[in-house]
């Protein structure tokens, strides 16, 4: 019995000691498998270091390969506490070179940190700073590489383009928008140390950061170039409260240029108050559009057939009665009996009216929706506004007559311009984009590319023709003659809107603007320019901002390289018009034969003598009365 005890007891024990030793190789086994990478990382940990290499952020470039957003290469300071011996003596030193005071450098050095950056004060160091701690040859303190954001043409598009923070993170416009793109990857300098943190003479070990991916815009920069240009010009000229513009391809959609005034320098921008950071202007603003909004009235009804441009008539006495309101023209006594293509031509209120009743409130508010107002276009910039329309069971007839000719309704200036891209380029209505694609970092390869997008139709070919025709007419025979180019064909449409401030009108307070393409006949381009509240000046659209779009769309011609068209209409002129002449060929004239057949443009000649060889410009040319022709002789 005792022996028999004895051998359970050991048997007993002989099963403890297996079960054990199962568990003992089961916890090696989780170790090797499962929990070896975690163990491992630690273990690195312990004696690994690295120093972060910043990544390049992607570039911003325009359609052409103009880089509107690159990097340059800067550094900056970081400090490995336990690797300092001298610490006061090494915040004195550091403390003399970068601008920061010594007891705000000495806690960094003291910090129980393996790494410690010396944040802001550190970053993004010039080169001179940098050299001179190189200079210095301190213990423990590296200067890695960092990238900071350099925008070549400062102001230019600041809105769009946005501008990145300290850390290179994107925090307006485009760098926010399409941050996670831009932004690369972090590299390092891997090195070993022992366990207080001395670095170990063995091999550094270099890993490449990645770089972000670059954008390529729809973008246009000569144009952009132009339109900056004339809007700082406008604000030169009229001192306005704000102005902005914005040119785009009604083909497809694509914005070739959009800025407004006041802007911001990207680089300075803390410099500037968050209100003018984040009002990019030609997506935000909403505003009463007044007579541009005309051109959607106009199309609604073509559409609809229920008007004759040509032969329909309507009599405008200076003002019209709608429900106990009377709405006025703008021309004292009225334009009388006009056909509605005049009634177009000379953007008579009362007769949009009469056409707005012709539609009908529930047609013409479904237009309106359709061609895109009370609606974001979907434009991939962020901040953009829907606008404010009448709920149509608030709608009157005060509220429908005002609504077509563009009073009481509030749009921003991207819904103006991609609702009348819609209404001139064949009746399709697309969504207006700015970037282009997205391009791999290296080689500059698409990854992707982003197609022109049409949401929907909203009127037919031969409805968007008479669009286009009677636009045309705007130009050459109504309020828009001072956009007229000649031997081009323009189409367009002036707007003169009051500014509404506590629900009531401002006096003597309006935005001016003007919408314009060419060539009528097939657009190309088109142009939306609007000034707030111009100075000095008597404030219509057709004063101000026309002249601005025409010389917007004069620059186009040549960076478009679009042909003259055939079939370009006269302009009509007033007395105080200019007037375009031909100029003669006088090449192998006398001077004074030349200078009598130049009777109506200025003349400036060099050369001593009696014949003319060579004269710009060329024969057959059309210019203003006035201008300048100049003459080589021989």
């Amino acid at each position: 019995m005792f022996f028999k005890a004895i051998h359970k007891r050991m048997n007993f024990i002989l099963i403890i000691i297996c079960f054990l030793f199962l568990l003992i190789i089961g916890k090696v086994f989780y170790i090797q498998v499962f929990d070896y990478k975690k163990l491992n990382e630690l273990a690195d940990s312990l004696w690994n270091r690295n120093l972060p290499i910043e990544a390049d952020r992607g570039k911003i470039y325009d359609r052409n390969g103009v880089i509107l957003a690159d990097n340059e290469t800067t550094v900056s300071l970081v400090l490995i506490p336990n690797q300092i011996k001298e610490k006061e003596k090494t915040a004195k030193k550091l403390s003399e070179v970068i601008d920061i005071s010594y007891e705000d450098m000495l806690k960094h050095i003291q910090k129980r940190t393996l790494m410690e950056r010396v944040h802001p004060e550190g970053r993004r160091l010039p080169y001179e700073t940098a050299n001179k701690i190189n200079d210095l040859h301190l213990k423990g303190v590296y200067l890695v590489k960092e990238s900071k954001r350099r925008y070549p043409y400062d102001t230019l598009m600041s809105h769009t383009l946005g501008f990145v923070g300290i850390d290179n993170q994107g925090l307006s416009g485009l760098e926010l928008i399409y941050n996670r793109y831009l932004t690369g990857a972090y590299g390092a300098i891997k090195y070993a140390s022992d366990a207080k943190g001395n670095k170990l003479k063995l091999s550094e070990i270099y890993e490449q950061p990645q770089d972000g991916m670059n954008l390529t815009l729809t973008i246009h920069y000569e144009l952009q170039k132009v339109l900056e240009r004339e809007l700082d010009n406008a604000v030169s000229r009229y001192s306005p409260d704000q102005a902005l513009g914005i040119i785009m391809n009604p083909q497809n959609g694509e914005v070739l240029a959009i800025s407004s005034r006041p802007n911001f320098s990207a680089k300075n921008y803390q410099k500037y108050t968050q209100e003018q950071l984040n009002r990019n202007l030609p997506i935000w603003a909403t505003y009463e559009p007044g007579s541009t909004f005309k051109i959607i009235t106009l199309s609604a009804a073509l559409e609809e057939n229920l008007i004759d441009l040509e032969h329909e008539t309507f009599h405008d006495s200076g003002s019209i009665h709608v429900d106990g309101a009377r709405i006025k023209c703008w021309k004292a006594g009225g334009h009388g009996s006009q056909t509605l293509l005049q009634v177009v031509e000379n953007s008579c209120n009362p007769g949009f009216v009469y056409i707005g009743n012709k539609i009908g409130k529930n047609k013409l508010f479904q237009y309106i929706k359709n061609f895109g107002f009370g609606a974001n276009t979907g434009i991939d910039l962020n901040g953009e506004s829907k606008g404010i329309l009448f709920p149509l069971r608030k709608v009157g007839p005060v509220e429908l007559a005002t609504t077509s000719f563009g009073q009481g309704v509030s749009v921003t200036p991207i819904q103006q311009i991609t609702a009348v891209s819609a209404a001139i380029n064949g009746g399709y209505l697309y969504t207006p984009y700015i970037v282009k694609s997205i391009n791999e970092a290296e080689t500059n390869s698409v990854i992707q590319l982003k197609e022109p997008k049409i949401k929907r139709k909203v009127i037919r070919e031969d409805t968007s023709k008479k669009v286009r025709y009677a636009l045309e007419s705007v130009v050459t025979n109504g309020t828009g003659r001072n956009a007229f180019i000649d031997g081009y064909r323009v189409g367009g449409k002036t707007g003169t809107a009051q500014k509404v401030k506590d629900g009531h009108y401002m006096v003597g307070n309006y935005i001016t603007s003007f919408i314009g393409f060419l060539p009528a006949n097939h657009p190309e381009v088109i142009v939306y320019v609007a000034i707030d509240n111009a100075k000095g000046i008597t404030q219509y659209g057709g004063t101000i901002a026309a002249p601005i779009a025409r010389r917007i769309l004069q620059d186009s011609i040549d960076i478009l390289n679009i042909k003259k068209p055939k079939g370009a209409k006269e302009k009509k002129y007033n007395f105080n018009d200019k007037k375009y002449y031909e100029v003669p060929n006088v090449v192998g004239k006398s001077l004074t034969t030349a200078m009598k057949e130049l009777k109506n443009f200025k003349v400036e000649y060099s050369g001593k003598g009696k014949k003319v060889t060579y004269q710009v410009p060329k024969a057959k040319s059309r210019i203003y009365d006035g201008e300048t022709v100049r003459l080589l002789l021989n």
